[in-house]
């Protein structure tokens, strides 16, 4: 084989999207365990069985490399956990909720999603780098703009700062229960059966332990203004 012939084969490996999916996963994994600013690109090509000019056909830099990689790990979230839960749009507000609540648990606890997807994200969100804003527009806004809609039309008397942090509140239940994984099953070691850390259980105990907390704002808000009347 002659050496430009050598050349070309490898030039074409390079520009495979195979070599890219590498890239992304070996990146992927590189930059969470170390964050942005200690990883190499180095180090992710020799992990991914790449050339340096890989990466620099497919992204150019480090910066883009580690911005695409955060946008595959949502683009996976997205794809296989979508906040709809596959419901229509005019579906009844609570069941929405709950399928917007069994997605959100269903990316962190499941196995078979890399482990990096999460760990990347966790960093990004402690260590954040200009990546952060471009990810929020392009996945986060969206989907938070569906749980307040969707909060919204549960306890219709929150408004702006109220809503939002409402919104909020169902999101760090189940947070709570991803990154508070290991000292959770260590306080319910004295169980027999363990503590029932079930994609099911924990969506309908957040689901209804939420729509008890709603419900409880619109009668305190129907009350405010029943008084209100009565004083006129």
């Amino acid at each position: 084989m002659t050496r430009a012939l050598r050349q070309s084969r490898s030039a074409d490996s390079e520009a495979s999207p195979d070599t890219r999916a590498r890239l992304i996963e070996a990146a992927g994994e590189e930059f969470a365990e170390n964050g942005f600013a200690k990883a190499t690109v180095r180090d992710i090509c020799a992990k991914a069985a790449a050339n340096i000019a890989a990466v620099n056909y497919h992204f150019r830099d480090k910066e883009t490399l580690y911005l695409e990689t955060l946008r595959h790990a949502h683009r996976y979230s997205i794809e296989h956990y979508p906040h709809h839960g596959g419901l229509a749009s005019d579906a009844p507000a609570k069941d929405r909720l709950r399928a917007f609540v069994r997605a959100f648990l269903a990316k962190m606890l499941d196995a078979d999603r890399p482990k990096w997807h999460g760990r990347l994200i966790s960093r990004e969100m402690t260590e954040p780098t200009p990546a952060l804003t471009l990810i929020i527009e392009e996945g986060v806004r969206p989907q938070f703009a569906a749980l307040c809609a969707i909060v919204h039309e549960l306890a219709p008397s929150l408004k702006g700062e109220s809503l939002e942090a409402s919104a909020a509140s169902v999101i760090g239940q189940a947070l709570h229960y991803h990154h508070c994984n290991s000292m959770i099953k260590r306080l319910y070691t004295e169980r027999k059966d363990g503590f029932p850390f079930d994609l099911e259980f924990l969506t309908d105990h957040i689901t209804r332990f939420s729509l008890a907390a709603f419900e409880s704002i619109e009668r305190a808000a129907g009350e405010k203004s029943k008084n209100r009347r009565g004083k006129h």
